[in-house]
């Protein structure tokens, strides 16, 4: 990966820009350059992709995540998302099968998500970098201050979205959507992960979150763009 970390220029930067001038952001900054530095492989190449993609004027739907896929290849700085001629993880595999399920579209031919940010699907991870084959190996490290405010920023913008928690780790965000007052849906259920999509409380097959989503975002006049597949 490159350093410093390129910032999008988007209607995000004033919220990157405030975290990266921080005591925390600068931490976290000098962290990555040591690892990279080191030798370390971190994943992904762009971690503010999801922001470059999706500005906020244009999120419609926040999708959380924990953060990226630690193997070689996976990981593309969108969360749950995978580049063409990867696999499917299990659970993005499961988030395909409830789309199927829930709006009769079939499986795509690739896991990649880029449609889905260009069309104003915020696929945002708490941690935003990984090291080759250590799970949340930079969890703690100071992502989750800038992954919060993103959050509360697209919270505090009243242009209704939706936003589709899935596990404990995504719910417990709640607060700083509802904190804000704002016209959004909150919608809730297991994680897709194969340990968890079937189980109770909530579980994700058969939740049912897509077709709510789509009918709730057109009654207030945010729809799909034409041009995507969501």
């Amino acid at each position: 990966m490159k350093l410093p970390l390129a910032i999008p220029d988007t209607d995000w930067r004033p919220v990157v820009d405030a975290w990266a001038a921080s005591p925390v952001g600068q931490k976290l900054q000098a962290y990555l350059a040591e690892r990279v530095a080191a030798g370390a492989t971190i994943y992904p190449p762009e971690p503010l992709r999801a922001l470059r993609l999706t500005p906020l004027s244009q999120t419609r739907v926040v999708i959380l995540g924990q953060d990226p896929y630690h193997g070689p290849g996976q990981a593309e700085g969108l969360s749950f998302s995978v580049p063409e001629g990867v696999p499917f993880p299990p659970s993005l595999r499961n988030i395909f099968k409830e789309i199927q399920r829930d709006l009769g579209k079939p499986f795509p031919p690739t896991g990649s998500l880029v449609r889905w940010a260009e069309g104003g699907t915020l696929l945002l991870n708490a941690v935003l970098t990984v090291e080759d084959g250590q799970a949340a190996s930079h969890a703690g490290k100071g992502w989750e201050v800038l992954t919060d405010a993103l959050i509360q920023a697209a919270a505090q913008d009243p242009a209704p979205k939706v936003f589709m928690l899935w596990g404990n780790y995504a719910q417990a965000k709640a607060p700083l959507i509802e904190a804000a007052g704002q016209d959004h849906l909150v919608l809730k259920a297991n994680h897709p992960s194969p340990l968890s999509a079937t189980k109770p409380p909530r579980p994700f097959i058969g939740c049912g979150h897509f077709s709510t989503a789509k009918a709730w975002l057109e009654e207030r006049g945010r729809g799909a763009p034409r041009r995507t597949a969501d």
